[in-house]
């Protein structure tokens, strides 16, 4: 039997030194193991082998059956373990209203300020935030909003990275050209703030969706490009009772404004009761666009965002913001509600 023992922890080290796999050490000895039992099996009795190894296949055996007990033991613990682990993984996910040291040092700035505090800043770590469109306005929108540790950020957009796009959508990198934009914007999301929380949506924001998505947000970010998108999320927003903040560019202007019935704000159908024909809004790619635009923009509806979640300062509702890159000037114009719109007015219910 000490034969058969030192020969097994032979093999065992040998093969350690070599660098072989535990997998196959473990091979090696059930081998081993597997012949001894054998052997005492089918030699007769009083063979010299089975002299040597103990004489008797019971011990054998009983050691081979022990070991496979403890194997199963161990992958059945580990199984256990494996199914706990998601649930400890999404207990620790869910949001907080502690700060790590990191945290309240990254975000000191916010919470000295008299408008925000810590009372602010928790507000925007529990805040769940879609942004409709990984582009021009998204892009800045979205960086602004996980580096200000906003909680929760969905990004929902069906497009990938191109070329024509790094002139202005710098949350892009020229190493993720053909890579659906939300997993980009995701990465650099989460390179930026490990503290967020980013859900990517690699499609279209369609009907069959709209109500389900919307409804899992508190504040919904348009940043489109196309007006069936933008009636799409203002009436879907309305009805779910969100807030919507919806910015535009083209060439060298931007405007934004944030829609919100419930507070008493006009919806985006009450100032833009129809898409205008076409030709008359040509798009970025057809009228151009001037690259740092789409930043102020969108850092601007960033900036929104956070005072709607916080209560801070005067959102835009009610009102449209109009910057003139070109000459530098901007103004505010008053937006008033129609009773006759179809989606917020009497026209609506």
């Amino acid at each position: 039997m000490l034969l058969v023992l030192v020969l097994a922890a032979g093999l065992w080290g040998v093969g350690y030194i070599a660098g072989v796999s535990r997998t196959a050490r473990v091979t090696s000895v059930s081998v081993l193991m597997v012949g001894v039992i054998l052997s005492h099996l089918v030699l007769p009795s009083g063979h010299p082998l089975r002299e040597a190894t103990g004489g008797s296949a019971a011990l054998w055996l009983t050691l081979a059956g022990a070991a496979v007990l403890v194997v199963v033991y161990g992958k059945g613990l580990k199984a256990l373990r494996n199914r706990a682990q998601p649930e400890a993984d999404q207990a620790e996910a869910k949001p907080s209203d502690r700060f790590t040291q990191t945290e309240l040092d990254r975000y000191a700035r916010h919470i000295v300020l008299r408008e925000l505090g810590g009372p602010g800043q928790k507000r925007l770590k529990k805040a769940r935030v879609l942004v409709i469109g990984a582009g021009g306005l998204g892009a800045p929108a979205l960086q602004y909003l996980a580096a200000a540790g906003v909680g929760t950020i969905g990004v929902i957009d069906d497009d990938v990275v191109e070329n024509a796009n790094l002139q202005r959508q710098v949350i892009h990198r020229d190493a993720d050209i053909g890579m659906p934009k939300v997993f980009s914007a995701q990465q650099a999301m989460e390179a930026q703030n490990p503290n967020v929380t980013v859900l990517p949506y690699n499609r279209r924001l369609s009907e069959e969706i709209a109500r389900d998505l919307l409804g899992d947000f508190d504040l919904i970010l348009d940043g489109t490009d196309n007006f069936e998108t933008r009636y799409l999320a203002n009436r879907t927003a309305v009805a779910l009772g969100k807030p919507l903040i919806s910015g535009a560019l083209s060439q060298w202007e931007g405007q934004l404004s944030v829609f919100d019935p419930a507070m008493g704000a006009p919806c985006y159908q009450c100032i833009f009761p129809e898409a205008p024909a076409a030709g008359l809004a040509p798009s970025c790619s057809e009228a151009g666009v001037i690259g740092p635009l789409p930043g102020v923009v969108g850092s601007m509806m960033a900036v929104e965002a956070i005072k709607v979640i916080t209560g801070a300062g005067q959102a835009l509702r009610g009102e449209m913001l109009i910057y003139d890159a070109l000459y530098g000037e901007s103004r505010k114009i008053t937006l008033s509600k129609r009773s006759d719109c179809p989606i917020c007015g009497a026209g609506g219910e």
